[in-house]
Protein backbone atom coordinates (compact mmCIF):
# COMPACT_ATOMS: atom_id res chain seq x y z
CA UNK A 1 0.00 0.00 0.00
CA UNK A 2 1.38 3.32 -0.96
CA UNK A 3 2.19 5.78 1.89
CA UNK A 4 -1.25 7.36 2.45
CA UNK A 5 -2.48 10.68 4.68
CA UNK A 6 -6.15 11.79 5.60
CA UNK A 7 -4.79 15.22 5.86
CA UNK A 8 -1.56 17.60 6.32
CA UNK A 9 0.33 16.47 9.07
CA UNK A 10 2.95 18.24 11.66
CA UNK A 11 6.89 16.50 10.54
CA UNK A 12 9.22 18.90 11.05
CA UNK A 13 12.98 18.87 9.56
CA UNK A 14 16.37 20.60 9.68
CA UNK A 15 17.96 23.57 8.98
CA UNK A 16 20.32 21.32 7.10
CA UNK A 17 17.34 19.74 5.42
CA UNK A 18 16.18 22.95 3.99
CA UNK A 19 19.66 24.15 2.36
CA UNK A 20 19.65 20.78 0.68
CA UNK A 21 16.46 20.63 -0.59
CA UNK A 22 15.95 24.57 -2.27
CA UNK A 23 19.84 24.48 -2.91
CA UNK A 24 20.36 27.41 -0.39
CA UNK A 25 23.50 29.29 -1.05
CA UNK A 26 25.43 31.02 1.37
CA UNK A 27 24.33 34.16 -0.45
CA UNK A 28 20.80 32.69 -0.41
CA UNK A 29 20.32 32.52 3.51
CA UNK A 30 21.30 36.39 3.75
CA UNK A 31 18.21 37.55 2.39
CA UNK A 32 14.80 37.63 4.07
CA UNK A 33 12.90 34.40 3.75
CA UNK A 34 9.51 33.05 3.68
CA UNK A 35 8.62 29.76 4.83
CA UNK A 36 5.42 29.05 3.89
CA UNK A 37 3.78 26.04 5.87
CA UNK A 38 6.65 25.30 8.11
CA UNK A 39 4.71 23.31 10.30
CA UNK A 40 7.05 22.20 13.28
CA UNK A 41 10.54 21.94 11.17
CA UNK A 42 13.43 23.37 13.19
CA UNK A 43 14.08 25.58 10.21
CA UNK A 44 12.88 29.75 11.81
CA UNK A 45 14.49 28.04 14.93
CA UNK A 46 18.32 26.97 13.92
CA UNK A 47 18.05 30.07 10.85
CA UNK A 48 17.24 32.64 13.82
CA UNK A 49 20.60 31.09 15.87
CA UNK A 50 22.30 31.83 13.16
CA UNK A 51 21.60 35.43 13.02
CA UNK A 52 19.29 34.77 9.80
CA UNK A 53 15.91 36.70 9.05
CA UNK A 54 13.11 34.08 8.78
CA UNK A 55 9.21 34.55 9.11
CA UNK A 56 7.12 30.97 8.61
CA UNK A 57 3.62 30.60 8.15
CA UNK A 58 0.96 27.83 9.06
CA UNK A 59 -2.50 27.60 10.23
CA UNK A 60 -0.74 25.15 12.71
CA UNK A 61 0.18 28.26 14.84
CA UNK A 62 -2.72 28.97 15.64
CA UNK A 63 -1.86 26.42 18.53
CA UNK A 64 -0.48 26.69 21.52
CA UNK A 65 3.05 24.58 22.10
CA UNK A 66 1.49 22.41 24.49
CA UNK A 67 -1.71 21.63 21.61
CA UNK A 68 1.14 21.18 18.68
CA UNK A 69 2.85 18.77 21.04
CA UNK A 70 -0.13 16.93 21.29
CA UNK A 71 -1.12 17.04 17.29
CA UNK A 72 2.63 15.40 17.10
CA UNK A 73 2.40 12.77 19.44
CA UNK A 74 -0.80 12.08 18.33
CA UNK A 75 0.37 11.75 14.10
CA UNK A 76 3.98 10.59 14.80
CA UNK A 77 3.12 6.50 15.45
CA UNK A 78 0.92 6.77 12.01
CA UNK A 79 4.02 8.34 9.92
CA UNK A 80 6.05 5.50 11.48
CA UNK A 81 3.99 2.55 10.67
CA UNK A 82 3.81 4.05 7.14
CA UNK A 83 7.28 4.43 6.63
CA UNK A 84 7.83 0.83 7.87
CA UNK A 85 5.60 -0.21 5.36
CA UNK A 86 6.93 1.66 2.24
CA UNK A 87 10.73 1.49 2.85
CA UNK A 88 11.09 0.72 -0.50
CA UNK A 89 9.44 3.68 -1.73
CA UNK A 90 12.25 5.33 0.34
CA UNK A 91 15.91 6.40 -0.24
CA UNK A 92 18.13 5.55 2.69
CA UNK A 93 21.44 7.40 2.00
CA UNK A 94 20.77 10.69 4.01
CA UNK A 95 18.90 8.81 6.57
CA UNK A 96 20.37 5.10 7.29
CA UNK A 97 17.27 3.58 8.73
CA UNK A 98 13.41 4.62 9.68
CA UNK A 99 14.67 5.15 13.38
CA UNK A 100 17.39 7.38 12.25
CA UNK A 101 14.62 9.45 10.49
CA UNK A 102 12.61 9.26 12.98
CA UNK A 103 15.14 10.59 15.45
CA UNK A 104 15.92 13.34 13.84
CA UNK A 105 12.93 14.38 12.95
CA UNK A 106 11.95 14.15 16.55
CA UNK A 107 15.06 16.52 17.42
CA UNK A 108 13.83 19.13 15.04
CA UNK A 109 10.29 19.05 16.06
CA UNK A 110 11.94 19.75 19.98
CA UNK A 111 13.83 22.24 18.52
CA UNK A 112 10.94 23.90 16.87
CA UNK A 113 8.48 23.80 20.34
CA UNK A 114 11.93 25.06 22.52
CA UNK A 115 11.08 28.54 20.02
CA UNK A 116 8.12 28.67 19.21
CA UNK A 117 6.41 30.78 22.34
CA UNK A 118 9.06 33.23 21.46
CA UNK A 119 9.06 32.80 17.92
CA UNK A 120 5.56 33.99 18.10
CA UNK A 121 6.22 36.62 20.64
CA UNK A 122 8.21 37.73 17.99
CA UNK A 123 6.12 37.55 14.90
CA UNK A 124 8.72 34.77 13.73
CA UNK A 125 5.75 32.46 13.35
CA UNK A 126 2.28 34.04 12.06
CA UNK A 127 -0.68 31.61 11.79
CA UNK A 128 -1.37 31.94 8.48
CA UNK A 129 -2.44 29.92 5.07
CA UNK A 130 -1.87 29.77 1.72
CA UNK A 131 -3.41 31.13 -0.80
CA UNK A 132 -3.41 34.10 1.39
CA UNK A 133 -0.77 35.60 2.74
CA UNK A 134 -0.98 38.56 5.12
CA UNK A 135 1.98 40.55 3.87
CA UNK A 136 2.81 43.69 1.09
CA UNK A 137 3.82 43.04 -2.37
CA UNK A 138 7.66 41.76 -2.40
CA UNK A 139 7.59 41.76 1.78
CA UNK A 140 10.57 38.73 1.30
CA UNK A 141 13.05 38.30 -1.14
CA UNK A 142 12.81 33.94 -1.09
CA UNK A 143 9.48 32.08 -0.53
CA UNK A 144 9.74 28.66 0.38
CA UNK A 145 7.18 26.20 0.58
CA UNK A 146 8.40 22.52 1.89
CA UNK A 147 6.15 19.18 1.50
CA UNK A 148 2.69 20.91 1.07
CA UNK A 149 2.16 21.85 -2.81
CA UNK A 150 2.40 18.95 -5.14
CA UNK A 151 2.64 16.77 -2.40
CA UNK A 152 -0.38 16.66 -1.02
CA UNK A 153 -1.93 17.37 -4.75
CA UNK A 154 -5.13 14.46 -3.83
CA UNK A 155 -5.71 16.88 -1.16
CA UNK A 156 -5.14 20.63 -3.00
CA UNK A 157 -6.42 21.43 -6.07
CA UNK A 158 -5.00 22.80 -9.13
CA UNK A 159 -6.67 25.81 -8.51
CA UNK A 160 -5.24 25.91 -5.26
CA UNK A 161 -1.44 25.60 -6.08
CA UNK A 162 -1.79 27.89 -8.64
CA UNK A 163 -3.37 30.61 -6.35
CA UNK A 164 -0.58 29.64 -3.74
CA UNK A 165 2.01 29.98 -6.02
CA UNK A 166 0.44 33.36 -7.26
CA UNK A 167 0.09 34.96 -3.62
CA UNK A 168 4.10 33.41 -2.82
CA UNK A 169 5.20 35.18 -6.01
CA UNK A 170 3.23 38.91 -4.67
CA UNK A 171 5.02 38.99 -1.73
CA UNK A 172 8.53 37.67 -2.58
CA UNK A 173 10.98 38.45 -5.34
CA UNK A 174 11.75 34.61 -6.14
CA UNK A 175 9.67 30.98 -4.92
CA UNK A 176 10.80 27.50 -4.63
CA UNK A 177 9.19 24.73 -4.05
CA UNK A 178 9.98 20.92 -2.95
CA UNK A 179 9.09 18.38 -3.33
CA UNK A 180 7.52 17.77 -7.07
CA UNK A 181 5.90 14.67 -6.42
CA UNK A 182 2.77 12.89 -4.44
CA UNK A 183 3.26 11.20 -1.08
CA UNK A 184 2.37 8.31 -3.51
CA UNK A 185 5.66 9.47 -5.01
CA UNK A 186 4.39 9.77 -8.61
CA UNK A 187 4.69 12.81 -10.70
CA UNK A 188 1.93 15.70 -9.53
CA UNK A 189 -0.93 16.24 -11.80
CA UNK A 190 -0.47 19.97 -10.83
CA UNK A 191 2.94 20.72 -12.59
CA UNK A 192 2.30 21.31 -15.45
CA UNK A 193 -0.77 23.76 -14.83
CA UNK A 194 1.55 25.57 -12.26
CA UNK A 195 4.24 25.99 -14.77
CA UNK A 196 1.99 27.15 -17.27
CA UNK A 197 0.31 29.52 -14.77
CA UNK A 198 3.65 31.09 -13.70
CA UNK A 199 4.77 31.36 -17.73
CA UNK A 200 1.49 33.49 -18.45
CA UNK A 201 3.09 35.75 -15.74
CA UNK A 202 5.83 36.45 -17.47
CA UNK A 203 7.78 34.20 -14.81
CA UNK A 204 10.65 32.41 -15.24
CA UNK A 205 9.71 28.49 -13.82
CA UNK A 206 12.90 26.11 -13.69
CA UNK A 207 12.85 22.62 -12.44
CA UNK A 208 15.88 21.85 -10.50
CA UNK A 209 17.78 18.64 -9.36
CA UNK A 210 18.70 19.39 -5.66
CA UNK A 211 21.17 17.26 -3.72
CA UNK A 212 18.82 15.10 -1.55
CA UNK A 213 16.25 12.71 -1.99
CA UNK A 214 14.31 10.68 0.40
CA UNK A 215 10.96 9.93 -1.76
CA UNK A 216 12.20 7.66 -4.58
CA UNK A 217 12.44 10.04 -7.59
CA UNK A 218 11.70 13.30 -5.52
CA UNK A 219 15.12 15.32 -5.82
CA UNK A 220 13.84 18.16 -7.84
CA UNK A 221 12.59 21.76 -7.01
CA UNK A 222 10.64 24.18 -9.05
CA UNK A 223 12.42 27.92 -9.00
CA UNK A 224 10.18 30.53 -10.04
CA UNK A 225 11.39 34.10 -10.60
CA UNK A 226 11.25 36.87 -12.63
CA UNK A 227 12.55 38.32 -15.43
CA UNK A 228 15.65 40.79 -14.87
CA UNK A 229 13.62 43.80 -16.70
CA UNK A 230 10.60 43.04 -14.42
Amino acid sequence: MAFQLTQVVPWGRTFEEYERMFALSAADVTRSILGCGDGPASFNAEGTQRGLHITSVDPLYAATRAQIAQRIAETTPDIIAQLQENKNAFVWDYFSSVETLVAMRIRAMETFLSDYDAGRAAERYLEAALPTLPFADGAFDLALCSHLLFLYSDHLSSSFHCDAITEMMRVAHEVRVFPLITLAGKPSPHLNTVINTAQRAGWLAQLESVAYEFQRGGDTMLRLTRPANK
